[in-house]
């Protein structure tokens, strides 16, 4: 039995676990899931169109909330009862969490950030993403059950639909030590337009953009483009945009169908936010950038010049 950990917020599903689940129907079957602190219900019909046979519900009055530890030992209280061959959760952030406590708990290494897995007998052969991203690493993973992560954007998320699913309750044996990290209250930045995560259009800003005011002509033309602002880090700490739309390896990750980029240098830091971008259009008056080698297409200018000009287009041609 395979074992994918979904990952959730309240209520909403992570697409990542999806990849995850992708690839995990590769290693054998059957797929099973475990959905932690929430009712299987709302999940049910996407599991089962991605070829999960049975969901295992967690339940604890404390898991209402995401609690990395509980998480943790939630997986390994259902690992020892079920023994899966393998334990898969996406290469988020939580799902890296998890299973480093899961990993830890049962004594075993965990691949983390594969974008191929290849089983064998007794060994899985991983390729994953190293350095943030900057290479790919070849290793034997050892231990029973494998344990590993899913790169976020390595693959498309392809459904399989593997009948009907079964939901078996599972209440695990949580302590004080458990729940001494847990989200206890949130604080949310209200946000006009689409999340950064979702759109499929982001216009990125760098050091060339100069200022917090000079993000509003590409706030104009994300907007005009039904798309999302993001910035580099250099604009985040210099505080032009807030730490909620880094994109790069400390930031969040994106994967929209065009990446516009505008007076970013191209660090390597920065490419692995964008790497699952369809295609990336630069535009630096740099033709030394790096990050013309990454881009699909590029413009040579400033860009003070340049996306104004994109922007005055745009609204030509939807004028007309």
């Amino acid at each position: 039995m395979i074992l994918g950990v979904i990952e959730h917020d309240r209520g909403k599903l992570n697409e990542a676990s999806l990849e995850m689940l992708t690839l995990a129907r590769t290693l054998g079957s059957p797929l099973e899931a475990v959905l932690i602190g929430a009712d299987a219900g709302p999940f049910r019909e996407t599991l089962k169109e991605y070829g999960v046979t049975k969901v295992y519900e967690v339940q604890h009055d404390q898991l209402g909330e995401y609690a990395p530890r509980a998480w943790g030992t939630s997986v390994v209280q259902l690992v020892r009862a079920k023994s899966p061959q393998a334990v898969l959760a996406a290469g988020t952030d939580r799902g890296n969490e998890v299973m480093a406590h899961v990993g830890a708990a049962l004594g075993l290494p965990v691949a983390a950030n594969c974008t191929e897995v290849r089983p064998g007998e007794g060994v899985y052969e991983v390729t994953r993403l190293r350095w943030g991203g900057s290479l790919l690493e070849d290793a034997e993973l050892h231990g029973e059950p494998k344990l590993l992560t899913v790169a976020p954007h390595a693959l498309s998320p392809e459904p399989a639909s593997a009948g009907e699913v079964a939901v078996e309750a599972f209440r695990p044996t949580l302590d004080e030590k458990d729940l001494r990290v847990r989200v206890s209250a949130r604080e949310e930045r209200e946000r006009e337009g689409v999340p950064l995560t979702e759109a499929k259009v982001v216009v990125g800003g760098g050091r060339g953009v100069g200022s917090a005011e000079g993000f509003k002509i590409l706030e104009e033309l994300a907007h005009l483009l039904g798309g999302a602002v993001g910035g580099s880090r250099v604009a985040t700490n210099n505080g032009w945009r807030p730490h909620s739309d880094q994109i790069g390896q400390t930031g969040v990750q994106i994967a929209p169908d065009l990446y516009i980029a505008c007076g970013i240098s191209g660090a390597i830091q920065h490419i692995v936010g964008v790497k699952g971008a369809k295609y990336i259009l630069a535009i630096n008056k740099d033709p030394e950038a790096p990050i013309f080698q990454r881009a699909d297409f590029g413009i040579v200018g400033d860009l003070h010049e340049v996306v104004p000009a994109l922007v005055e287009e745009i609204k030509k041609r939807k004028s007309s």
